[in-house]
């Protein structure tokens, strides 16, 4: 019996790690940057007055990632903002290995395209050391979510971590995979 391979990551293997290591003239295929987490955070601010409201952000993101999400807890009182140390104000999951090509492929085929007037995700969200940052103003462009059942709309920050320290390095590999970057005009 076979052991089922995500698309996307048979598509690194077979066309990606060719392409990049061609278009930067590495030597072997290890030198090749990959991606190696997907960090989905999620922050629930209206959660100090509504504890429900984490559950079902656990519930919601658990869902969109297929894995289960953590609560992340604030680590200092801020008064200005009603918010006591060790409350629960937001969700995040890490996704690593299989799920995370599975999720990067819904993300791309599926979720992006459902983004009203999409015309590509910004280039400018690198942090200088190889990471990417991508805002998502509606977590409802995802079809895991029943938009019926919705209380409120929710942003999140989806976080790719790739091997790599270049941002160069890091964009072409991101647009191998089928992210859709904006076209410099």
């Amino acid at each position: 019996m076979d052991k089922y391979i995500p698309r996307l990551k048979m598509h690194y293997q077979e066309n990606v790690v060719p392409a990049l290591q061609k278009q930067f003239n590495f030597t072997s295929a290890m030198q090749v940057p990959r991606l190696k987490k997907v960090a989905i955070n999620q922050g629930v601010g209206a959660a100090t007055a509504d504890k429900k409201l984490i559950d079902l952000a656990v519930g919601e993101i658990s869902s969109i990632a297929g894995q289960r999400a953590v609560p992340t807890k604030s680590k200092k009182d801020i008064s200005n903002f009603k918010l006591r140390a060790s409350t629960p104000i937001g969700v995040r999951v890490t996704l690593r290995g299989e799920r995370m090509y599975e999720f990067l492929d819904r993300l791309i085929s599926v979720a992006l395209p459902r983004v009203r007037d999409f015309k590509g995700v910004n280039d400018k969200s690198f942090d200088g050391r190889g990471n990417y940052t991508l805002g998502i103003t509606e977590h409802i462009i995802f079809p895991e979510i029943d938009i019926d059942k919705i209380t409120k709309i929710n942003g999140m920050d989806i976080t790719f971590v790739t091997s790599t320290n270049d941002d160069q390095q890091a964009k072409a590999l991101l647009s191998e995979l089928g992210i859709p970057f904006k076209k410099d005009k």
